[in-house]
């Protein structure tokens, strides 16, 4: 892969899933990683994997939805390894309280959605972006948005609304601040199973939703946490030294959305359990 020595790199949401990937990616490509999160376990479990590779790394606990612990993560990254390269946003999510149609959709669930996929998105860039100003020779940030970003989130609108925000400001960014040699860029995975996802009652535990939706990728398969990382060990690297104000989409192919198919499928078990019941009236 990409050769990442001497670069620090920063992972929110580092400890699980997805960005527990991306911190794997950095470090076999022999970065140090810096790896944040509200929980402390999953982070010290990344770390040993981490080390275990031979990277230098370190938990740091961060509530990313907050300013002073947004800055604290920056300092406790410059107190280990003295700079920030490339700072991953990868923090981010709707829990199951939050989705419903959005006729439906009240202000609460609105804001705790946009306000941690948009909002603090844009103020942990900001932060990382600061200090790679300061550095004088500029980096990478990497937004993790979603392929929900450009096409319908039906459920979950207020995702797919501020995952769309995350690639509007990622090119505005890019545009901004490429003068301090800093490059912006997006990833946009396609259905990726986590642990979390996977364990019963989460979001892809039904065989059934799992085969229909690898039923709409080309590749035939659902992706993987390394699929993710690899690309963002690319876009941290040298390598990628012209690319700026991209969202890359990582979805094997796919152009169906996540949640589009069973969503569908549930309409149209809804209207034909209608349908039977008003003959049944009849």
């Amino acid at each position: 892969m990409f050769d990442l020595t001497g670069k620090t790199i920063v992972v929110t949401g580092g400890g699980r899933g997805i960005g527990r990937g991306i911190s794997r990616s950095m470090a076999k490509c022999g970065a140090s990683v810096v790896v944040a999160g509200r929980s402390e376990a999953p982070l010290l479990d990344t770390i040993a994997e981490l080390e275990a590779l031979g990277a230098r790394a370190i938990a740091v606990p961060t509530d990313i939805t907050s300013s002073d612990s947004i800055a604290a993560l920056v300092q406790a990254t410059l107190a280990e390894f003295g700079s920030i390269d490339c700072w991953v946003n990868n923090a981010g999510s709707a829990n199951a309280s939050d989705v419903g149609p959005l006729i439906d959709l009240d202000e609460a669930q609105w804001d705790v959605v946009v306000d941690l996929n948009l909002k603090w998105t844009f103020f942990a860039a900001q932060a990382a972006a600061r200090q790679m100003v300061t550095q004088g020779y500029g980096g990478s940030i990497i937004n993790i948005s979603s392929r929900s970003g450009s096409q319908p989130c039906p459920m979950t609108g207020q995702y797919g609304a501020a995952k769309a925000g995350v690639e509007s400001l990622t090119a505005t960014a890019a545009a901004e601040w490429g003068h301090h040699g800093i490059r912006v860029n997006a990833v946009a995975p396609g259905l990726v199973p986590t642990e979390e996802s996977l364990a019963p009652g989460g979001s892809m535990s039904k065989p059934s939703r799992r085969a229909r939706q690898v039923a709409s990728v080309p590749m035939r398969r659902l992706g993987t946490v390394d699929d993710i990382g690899a690309v963002c060990a690319f876009l941290a690297s040298d390598e990628a030294a012209w690319t700026t104000g991209e969202t890359i989409q990582v979805t094997g192919g796919s152009r169906i959305p996540v949640g589009y198919l069973t969503y569908m499928h549930h309409i149209t078990e809804q209207l034909a359990a209608e349908q039977e019941a008003g003959g049944h009236n009849g």
